[in-house]
């Protein structure tokens, strides 16, 4: 059985919990889009296994973390909200996703100012 939109974004922040962002790459489908609002766009799933890597780096530079608040969707569309938690404070923002046979095939994040 396959893993519906919200099951796989579930999965995709408890792998994402543990730090090593390079892990949830293979949730991605083989031809996915994921749009990062400072990074920019990654098309594929190697595009996106670096830009994970890079993740690991900057967020720990950073000392940022990231912790879901709610995940909810139906289909093949799911969302989630977060907050990143960064020295300078908090920002909350919003991730959506699209998912086909248990895959992710695009993720695109917005979030709000900084406070």
């Amino acid at each position: 059985m396959t893993r519906s939109a919200k099951e796989t974004i579930e999965l995709f922040w408890k792998i994402q919990d543990e730090g090593d962002y390079r892990k949830v790459v293979p949730l991605f489908a083989e031809d996915a889009v994921l749009v990062d609002p400072f990074f920019g766009t990654f098309e594929g799933r190697d595009a996106i296994a670096g830009f994970m890597t890079k993740m690991v780096e900057e967020m720990g530079d950073r000392k940022t973390t990231f912790v879901v608040e709610s995940i909810d969707g139906g289909g093949d569309v799911a969302w989630a909200q977060w907050i990143a938690k960064t020295p300078a404070g908090d920002v909350s923002g919003c991730g959506l996703y699209r998912v086909k046979d248990g895959m992710m095939t695009y993720y695109k994040d917005y979030m709000n100012s900084a406070t």
